[in-house]
């Protein structure tokens, strides 16, 4: 007896109408060096739970960071404040663009009872780009780290936070509220950015890290590059000393993995090896913590590199005694 199979052809929602028009870039299979294995840590399953009974958003879904399994079972989780649609469209992120909601003004308290909750030592910050709200959400992002500090003291806070293009004096309202550290990932080689980052300006993400480090220089200061979008490497070791000028703490650098057909295409894997050699030119540059590997991202290990962060600047404030 042969049995009716029916197929339903209705299409699924489109999380990013905007890149429908773009030529399909196929997906290559991933080298052995960037596979993972699927989460199932009980650890990882109740981080879940609590992100949603808090009603958090994290970057860690949006942006389907391939890190998930290993960080949630450590109970680090990456919290994405302001909502969860980007007004930006950069080729290379999986967070949904469009018009995002009204902020809610409760946001900052479920933050701050979670992180006490999680018992963290370090939590990373991060947000979409609000280019909707005067402030470009600066305001929120300090209402967030004043919550923290009640709730949990001893944590230590790391932003990643927005360019806050055209927001004048959001920096300064965010760096009043004195995060540890300060990220904004510059993303791509300045070449680039029309295609990659078409919303962002390079020199407007190299002057507001300036701008942490005139204000409060006490605040590491961190930010990185997605490798394999055909970068040159003479153009990443631009970045890096136009990073060094800016007397940039902290250098992540990972391997960019495409979230669709619709995104940009992986130009090339860049080998651990590869890595190992961007790392070293960067040491030599003065950094004072590098983080490079296929799959290092901003927040990656960001606990213990904070700790490895305060112990370099330790010692370099003692070698020039």
């Amino acid at each position: 007896m042969s049995q009716r199979i029916t197929i339903d052809h209705r299409e699924a929602p489109v999380r990013h109408p905007e890149k429908a028009h773009r030529p399909d870039n196929p997906i290559q299979r991933k080298p052995s060096w960037i596979r993972v294995k699927a989460p199932n840590h009980p650890v990882y399953h109740e981080t879940r739970a609590l992100m949603r009974d808090a009603g958090l958003v994290t970057v860690c879904e949006e942006a389907a960071c391939p890190n998930i399994g290993e960080c949630w079972s450590q109970r680090h989780a990456t919290m994405m404040i302001m909502g969860e649609i980007c007004t930006r469209a950069c080729a290379f992120c999986n967070v949904t663009t469009g018009l995002p909601k009204h902020l809610d003004a409760d946001e900052s308290r479920r933050v701050g009872e979670a992180v006490a909750k999680l018992g963290l030592r370090h939590v990373v910050i991060t947000s979409v780009d609000r280019d909707d709200l005067e402030d470009g959400g600066a305001e929120h992002f300090a209402r967030v780290i004043h919550a923290i500090r009640e709730t949990s003291p001893q944590t230590t806070i790391e932003i990643l936070t927005p360019d806050f293009l055209r927001k004048e004096g959001a920096l300064e309202v965010v760096v009043a509220a004195r995060p540890d550290v300060f990220n904004h990932n510059i993303e791509t080689v300045p070449r680039l950015y029309p295609t990659i980052r078409p919303g962002a300006r390079y020199y407007q993400s190299v002057r507001l890290l300036d701008g942490v480090k005139k204000l409060d220089p006490s605040i590491f200061t961190k930010s990185g590059l997605m490798l394999g979008l055909g970068e040159e490497r003479m153009e990443v070791s631009q970045v890096m000393d136009d990073f060094r000028i800016a007397d940039v703490d902290f250098l992540t650098l990972g391997q960019y993995l495409q979230p669709s057909v619709k995104h940009a295409a992986v130009e090339k894997f860049v080998t651990p090896e590869e890595f190992d050699g961007y790392a070293s030119a960067a040491r030599s540059k003065g950094f004072l913590q590098v983080s490079a590997s296929p799959l290092t991202r901003s927040s990656y290990h960001a606990d213990s590199d904070f700790a490895k962060l305060q112990a370099a600047r330790n010692s370099r404030l003692k070698e020039s005694l």
